[in-house]
Parts: structure tokens; sequence; C-alpha cells
């Protein structure tokens, strides 16, 4: 993932606007069913069920945002991932309000805004305002994490949770009941081409099993870090419903192949 060509993070509203570089977005592609078939399958998981393609916008051509966006699109992604960083919680800085207000207008596609920034309760109802279909917020970056959920709540945004490598998964559980979805970091956050960490394929399964005892099946584990078609079928065997993948759809010559084969 290179962020070298992203737009930096921006914090003021008053900011100049975005380039008008969108077009009509294309009407995304029926997605198929796959088998999950596997000796290390989660007991919450169905035999056959959806599973949800996100790719992440920073891998893709800054200099053909929308383009890249819509192209992705009609190959059959299911969201846009959105990775906000503020040089602060993670070295690297990328995106503001003011780009994702441009996604926005460039797809129908829920935008999955991800942040890896220090206080986010601070942004959330600027990334609210400029489209964000869920904002996911960091545990070990946000002290009063209860409120900051009830926030995204009630701004009527999706809201999720994240958890990185070394974070133990109880750290997030009270906060069950207020999520629609756990993002588990599968590489440490911060920086693009990191191999999958093969720990944290006990961890999604570990997790499944949690919100299974629970009857939780309205929450979606989502995982992001070193995705490609192998790691992929692990995650979701594991019990992972969406798969982050930057370079795996972006690098790759064909945007469709590279979807449908990150569906396990």
């Amino acid at each position: 993932m290179n962020n070298s060509g992203s737009p930096e993070f921006k914090q003021q509203q008053g900011a100049s606007q975005p380039p008008e570089e969108i077009l009509a977005p294309v009407e995304p592609n029926p997605s198929e069913k796959i088998n999950q078939g596997s000796d290390f399958a989660s007991p919450r998981r169905q035999s056959t069920r959806r599973i949800a393609v996100a790719p992440s916008v920073l891998s893709a051509d800054f200099c053909r945002l929308g383009e890249e966006i819509r192209a992705v699109e009609a190959a059959g992604a299911d969201f846009i991932h959105v990775d906000v960083m503020d040089g602060r919680y993670v070295p690297n800085i990328t995106i503001g309000p003011l780009v994702v207000e441009a996604m926005r207008r460039a797809t129908k596609l829920p935008l999955d805004v991800h942040l890896m920034i220090i206080e986010p309760e601070r942004y959330l109802e600027d990334f609210a305002r400029a489209g964000a279909s869920s904002l996911t917020i960091h545990q070990e970056a946000c002290p009063h994490l209860h409120r900051s959920l009830q926030r995204i709540q009630e701004l009527q945004v999706l809201p999720g949770v994240a958890i990185n490598p070394g974070t133990p998964l109880d750290a997030i559980e009270e906060v069950f009941d207020l999520v629609k979805r756990i993002l588990v970091m599968t590489v440490n956050p911060g920086f693009g081409g990191q191999a999958f960490i093969p720990s944290t394929e006990a961890k999604i399964l570990r997790l499944s099993q949690m919100l299974g005892a629970r009857d939780a099946k309205g929450i979606e584990i989502e995982v992001d870090g070193g995705m490609n078609p192998e790691t992929s079928k692990r995650a979701i065997a594991a019990g992972a419903t969406i798969i982050v993948a930057g370079s795996a759809v972006f690098h790759s010559p064909d945007y469709r192949a590279a979807i449908e084969s990150l569906r396990g």
C-alpha cells in the first residue's frame, strides 16, 4: 500500500473543495454465494453464504481515483474501504473528509471508513457529513470507546470497532451490543505490503465463537491486512465475512477476477 500519492489528512472544514472528477456511478453487479466448507470452519457461519470484498483505495491510483472506484464497483466490489491515517496513531498521513466527500459522489457503494487516528471522536461528524456509510474506530486510540460508538449510532452511521494484532478480544467485549462490525487487523496498522500474521487466524475464530455464544448474528467480522486468495480463504474459514484488500485488487490486471478470488 503506497501512501505517497495520497492527499494529506485535512482537519479544517474551510479547505478548498476537491476536484470535480465524478461521473454517474455504475450499478454494482450481483455477487455470488460461495462454498465455505473447511476443516477450520467457524461454528457460527453457514455452509454457504456470501462473502463481501472491500477494496482499499489506498492502493488505487490517486490521479484517477474516481475512475478507480467506478472500476472496482463495476467489477463486483461490495464496499469501498477508506483508510484514514493522521500521522500520530500510525506513522502515515492519508486522506480526510473532503476526499471522502468526493468518493461519495463517485459511487453508490457503501463507504467503509476506517479511522486510524487519535481522538476519532473529534471527527465523527465530519466524516458522517462527508458520506461515510460506516465508521470504524480503534479500541486502542479511543479512551471513551462506549461513548464514541454511541455517537456514531446517533449520526445514523453503521458503527464498528477495530483491534490490532496485539489487542486481546476481551478489550472490546463490553461494546459488542453497540457495534455492527468488528475489524480484526491481521497486520499492524499503518503500512502496506505486510505479510498476514498467522496468529490472527485463531483470533478470528475465537471472535466468531464469542459472537456465536451470544447469538450475535448481526455483527460482521471484517479482516484487513495481507489479504490474498490464500489468506482470505483461511480468514473466511475462521469466521470472517468481509475481506479488505488493497494491492491484491488494485495491483491486479483484472479487478473482477481479483475480487472473486478473495471470496474464498
